[in-house]
């Protein structure tokens, strides 16, 4: 079975966005790709006047439809970070989207102190079974906790997709490289399984992302390395 992890531009656009998710998705399917994990908020952004436009639900409504139709035609699936509306309470989320129809949306627990701001914090982790196999998903800073690693691992999860977007100040964004690449190692050595990043590229909110995207087998290898600027997309076979 084969996984992957796009990276990509995240855009002031759900519209532009959802087009360059479909695309790789496009891709993906061309390359034999089962499942296919993209950045954090990859769908909907960060912008503020694009969360509180008037029209946001009805894009996003549009957009998510766009994506299960392209997941059922191409029989892969597809996990996308976007915001997530619960009542009054919005979510910074991971929305697994299956060709079955199944989904899943994973709310971020640990959020960062901007974040918290805006967004409430989930409470649960997320497993999920496709072709056999199970796989948990978590966002960003939800990597710095061993302890919600260790839990989807003793759910038998196969694989972990981490949902990322580390839109730093320029000189923040290089110091941090090595870090962030370090926590995914350091998940997939504990609790013995894939883990796979995907990250954005490109400035955003007045912030850049320097990509480095990664696959890391149970062994703690590094077996996929993106660059800092490219959109790609990274794989791995689970054996």
């Amino acid at each position: 079975m084969r996984l992957g992890v796009a990276q990509m531009f995240i855009a002031d656009s759900i519209e532009k966005n959802a087009s360059t998710i479909l695309r790789l998705t496009d891709e993906a399917a061309r390359r034999g790709i089962a499942l296919l994990g993209f950045p954090e908020m990859s769908l909907t952004g960060y912008n503020p006047e694009v969360l509180g436009s008037p029209s946001f639900k009805e894009d996003l409504d549009a957009a998510l439809a766009k994506l299960r139709t392209k997941a059922k035609e191409l029989s892969i699936g597809i996990i996308v970070g976007r915001t997530d509306f619960a009542g009054d309470l919005l979510f910074n989320a991971a929305t697994v989207i299956l060709p079955d129809g199944r989904e899943v949306t994973y709310h971020k627990i640990h959020l960062t102190a901007a974040e918290e701001k805006y967004f409430a914090a989930g409470k649960d982790p997320a497993v999920f079974e496709f072709r056999g196999h199970k796989f948990g998903v978590i966002i960003c800073r939800d990597q710095n906790f061993p302890e919600l690693a260790r839990d989807i691992a003793s759910q038998k999860a196969k694989a972990l997709f981490i949902l990322s977007a580390h839109y730093y100040s320029p000189r923040e964004a290089r110091w941090k490289i090595e870090k962030n690449r370090a926590l995914p190692i350091a998940r997939a050595v504990e609790n013995h399984f894939h883990v796979l990043l995907a990250n954005a590229i490109g400035s955003h909110i007045g912030l850049i992302s320097l990509g480095n995207s990664l696959i890391v087998d149970p062994e703690g290898t590094l077996v996929a390395l993106g660059d800092e600027a490219s959109e790609t997309i990274l794989t791995c076979d689970l054996p």
